[in-house]
């Protein structure tokens, strides 16, 4: 397997090349509405009527039975309609007495009788009325178009629940499937140029361009026949994308030699796992959850698992911000032999899980350090707990985001997709992660000296952070912010640093000092949800 450096730091470190296999497919439920396309007049502006009542309606439909708190038609609408005030300052919605009123500074430009408050076609056409009056009568509205209409209307409907539900319009929406997907389907290379040719200058390990054998400095001279001369490398990049599974020829090769390749065109998903072996200490840096991300690391500690001197692996969460929760779960099972990885409780049933791992450890049982920083939030937070409240792993570094909310997608007509908050993350024994975070057994946030005082105590077998990790894991839901500050301060949310991965090599080479870490965290059943 081929492990990228993720540090500069010196050592005798092997690089190590990833075996190819094939990738493994996780699902992200997506809830499909078939969009309606209502005609326009291109020599007058015109709000897109019939698109825009479809997503109102599908939207309602999506969160109406996922939000974590219950909410009606009527909150949505009242809600997401004020943001025809932030779109032009002087519209006003107001609700009283029965009718929702639409007034323009003094002039009233439209009343309506309420709807009864769950009826959602009622309330999904007295929105697509007023928009429509704000259209015909607002400049700065009909300047925001159809697309910033419906932006202000879900922008001020989520400024009234969590900070992670949200709408995103359709051109990024395309962007953060791809991201999560892999996208058009293609080969894996990147491209650069020199004065003479097209050179690849990148290999994405989870593309059909690695197990091909294609590497870094190889020139590109051409794509189905065609000569890639005097081309750019954004050009011939389009000329390597197709439909899945399609073939692409490929004459590469350098100044002694050419060779003629075909590929099959694949979605080729981010590379989200990079090591490097230090010694016989494996270093496996995560940077995100998407779609391959477990399967990059299972080959990953299949490699590792290789050496028969393995002492021990450094995983590195520091800066993951998260991604598919699914992916951290089936990451759990790869270094766990079984037991309850994470547990996420909704208003939804389909939000409710026990996530539960059985398998088998494929790293034999070895010590575990996972680093983690102030950044490292969600699927990253859920990975780092399971490890740590199974005594599986020591977590070492800072306080972590706290972001223990899970998120369902719903794509919308327009090509848009909501990010609702539909679920709470619970860790295996029962704390919840919102808010909270992860609290190391090792902190590094307080200083050197502090650090190399925590070290000698757990080489005499005196945990420092014992009562402050236990005091987070007796915490249960809801938790006053008060408390959670209280708790946070004992190590203060940080950037990693060197320190982190000192610490690291500290407690794997010196297995008593691993042990006291290790028994900072209850003894599994101690707490219950």
């Amino acid at each position: 397997m081929r492990l990228r450096a993720a540090s500069t730091r010196a050592g005798g470190r092997s690089r190590l090349r990833r075996p190819a296999r094939p990738a493994a497919i996780v699902l992200i439920v997506l809830y499909l509405m078939t969009p309606r396309l209502a005609a326009a007049d291109p020599a007058r502006p015109a709000l897109d009527i019939a698109m825009t009542q479809a997503v109102l309606n599908a939207a309602l439909t999506f969160l109406l039975p996922r939000t974590l708190e219950s909410h009606t038609s009527r909150d949505f609408c009242l809600w997401g309609l004020n943001g025809l005030s932030a779109i032009d300052p002087s519209l006003t919605v107001t609700d009283r007495d029965g009718t929702v009123q639409l007034a323009l500074g003094q002039d009233v430009l439209l009343r309506v009788a309420d709807p009864a408050e769950t009826d959602q076609a009622g309330w999904t056409d007295v929105t697509v009325r007023l928009m429509q009056a704000a259209w015909s009568q607002s400049a700065a509205v009909r300047d925001a178009g159809s697309g910033g209409l419906l932006q202000g209307f879900f922008d001020e409907l989520f400024n009234h629940m969590d900070p992670y539900s949200r709408y995103v319009a359709p051109a990024p929406a395309t962007t953060d499937r791809d991201t999560r997907t892999g996208g058009e389907a293609g080969t894996g290379l990147t491209l650069g140029r020199d004065a003479r040719s097209i050179l690849i200058t990148a290999v994405n390990a989870n593309g059909p361009a690695w197990p091909a054998g294609l590497v870094v400095g190889q020139r590109l001279y051409a794509v189905d026949g065609r000569s890639t001369r005097d081309q750019t490398p954004q050009a011939v990049t389009q000329w390597l994308l197709g439909d899945p599974g399609s073939r692409v020829t490929l004459l590469v090769g350098d100044e002694r030699a050419r060779r003629t390749i075909t590929l099959r065109r694949a979605s080729v998903p981010p590379e989200t796992v990079f090591a490097y072996a230090d010694g016989h200490v494996v270093v496996i840096r995560i940077t995100a959850f998407s779609a391959d991300t477990a399967q990059e690391m299972s080959q990953y500690l299949d490699q590792a698992s290789d050496d028969p001197h393995l002492r021990g692996l450094v995983m590195d969460l520091r800066g993951n911000r998260g991604g598919v929760l699914q992916q951290a779960v089936t990451a759990s099972a790869l270094v766990l032999d079984r037991g309850v990885a994470v547990i996420t409780h909704g208003r939804d049933a389909q939000a409710n899980h026990v996530w539960a791992v059985q398998g088998g450890d494929m790293t034999n049982g070895v010590p575990i350090v996972v680093l983690v920083d102030g950044r490292t939030a969600s699927a990253a937070e859920i990975l780092a707990a399971a490890l740590a409240d199974h005594r599986r792993a020591v977590v070492v570094g800072s306080a972590t985001l706290g972001k223990g909310l899970v998120q369902t997608i719903g794509q919308m007509p327009d090509g848009g997709e909501l990010f609702v908050t539909w679920s709470r993350v619970l860790a295996p024994l029962g704390w919840p992660l919102q808010g909270l975070g992860v609290m190391p057994q090792v902190c590094t946030s307080r200083g050197e000296a502090d650090l190399e005082r925590q070290l000698q105590d757990l080489a005499a077998g005196q945990v420092d952070m014992r009562d402050i990790v236990r005091a987070t894991r007796a915490v249960r839901f809801p938790v006053p912010v008060s408390r959670i500050l209280d708790l946070r301060k004992a190590c203060p949310a940080a950037i990693g640093t060197d320190s982190d991965l000192d610490a690291a090599r500290s407690l794997i080479d010196n297995p008593a000092e691993y042990r006291a870490a290790l028994s900072a965290i209850p003894e599994e059943g101690t707490y219950a949800p």
